[in-house]
């Protein structure tokens, strides 16, 4: 059976460019820096963060984890949201790689109270240690972060001498609800994790986006973290594809969640929580316990889609198309009126 698959932009095969700029693709060994492909790929997206350097690691996880590796020293204090990335969905790694102390910051999708931030700053003292890292993350969730938002924390930021790392998965999706370029996101924040196997649909890779010095001691950490892989350039391949056609096609991704969004609506009982509607991803709730069975019921009739945990979250990509989507959604209908 062929599935529709919500799940998220993760779940995006390869396109036919990827597969043959793979066949093509000119490959040395990375952890040598010689690597024709990976050596392009870094370049390409250093220049389009009008950054100094960038670095090609596995995953979203392993980039966020050598951010804060690299900018942190053992038992030194991140500040992050409660509901960050990072904290949520990386299995606890920054207490094991980093060896760092996270500090939650309640927020609502993302933005704090920015008294309540500079009030979490600490300076070490007998019995306190340092803040050394504050984390951002764009799109958070569904959300999209305020370009004047990431702008007002990144001038605490240095006001207190601390560098930002920006969780920017999904940057690119935030870039076209924002109508702005990924630089002018980007340019607040010290460092930038960019993933290229989400919604840029290449089958592995993120970046690590800084300046010269932070990607020379996050090469080194990468190697440390066994990160250091040989002939990257099959997989650099399709990064660049990512970057330099896929990035141009996000919009179709965000009209086709806003088609979603406008057919669930109509069927009583779902409730979307409108407020996390920027990008390719609709959440929404169900009033009474059929929430719970919902998933099983897509399965069984060919769409897959995540366990109901406090919300459902529909994710659209480059796989799903607007008859993708009303097939779902029917689906959804028959479920409530069986």
């Amino acid at each position: 059976m062929k599935y529709i698959d919500l799940r998220s932009d993760t779940v995006t095969k390869p396109t036919k460019a990827m597969y043959e700029a793979m066949l093509k693709a000119q490959v040395g060994d990375d952890v040598f820096s010689d690597d024709p492909t990976t050596n392009e790929l870094e370049a390409l997206c250093a220049q389009m963060f009008k950054k100094e350097a960038s670095l090609f690691v596995p995953s979203g996880t392993f980039s966020n984890q050598l951010a804060l590796f690299t900018h942190c020293r053992q038992g030194e204090e991140v500040i992050l949201d409660q509901n960050a990335h990072i904290v949520q969905h990386e299995s606890g790694a920054s207490a094991v790689i980093a060896g760092v102390q996270l500090f939650m910051l309640p927020g609502k999708n993302g933005i704090w109270n920015l008294d309540d931030l500079e009030k979490a700053i600490k300076v070490q003292s007998v019995s306190t240690t340092r803040t050394a890292l504050i984390c951002l993350e764009t799109a958070f969730g569904g959300s999209v972060l305020p370009l004047e938002y990431i702008k007002a924390v990144s001038e605490i930021a240095r006001k207190h001498n601390l560098p930002v790392h920006l969780d920017g998965a999904r940057i690119f999706n935030a870039a076209v609800s924002l109508k702005t370029d990924v630089s002018e996101i980007g340019k607040y924040a010290d460092s930038i994790s960019v993933c290229l196997s989400k919604g840029l649909a290449s089958p592995i890779g993120t970046m690590l986006v800084g300046s010269k010095t932070f990607i020379e001691q996050a090469r080194h950490k990468r190697k440390l973290m066994g990160g250091g892989m040989r002939q990257t350039g099959i997989l650099a391949a399709c990064g660049i594809v990512s970057l330099s056609q896929m990035s141009l096609r996000l919009e179709e991704d965000h009209e086709n969640a806003r088609y979603l969004a406008t057919l669930l609506r109509k069927i009583p009982g779902i409730v979307i929580d409108e407020s996390q509607r920027d990008i390719n991803m609709v959440f929404f709730d169900i009033a009474d316990e059929r929430k719970h069975y919902l998933d099983r019921f897509l399965y069984q009739n060919g769409v897959k889609i995540l366990p109901y945990e406090g919300v459902f979250r529909f994710v659209t990509h480059n796989d799903i198309d607007r008859n993708d989507i009303e097939t779902a959604v029917k689906l959804v209908d028959d479920y409530f009126n069986r």
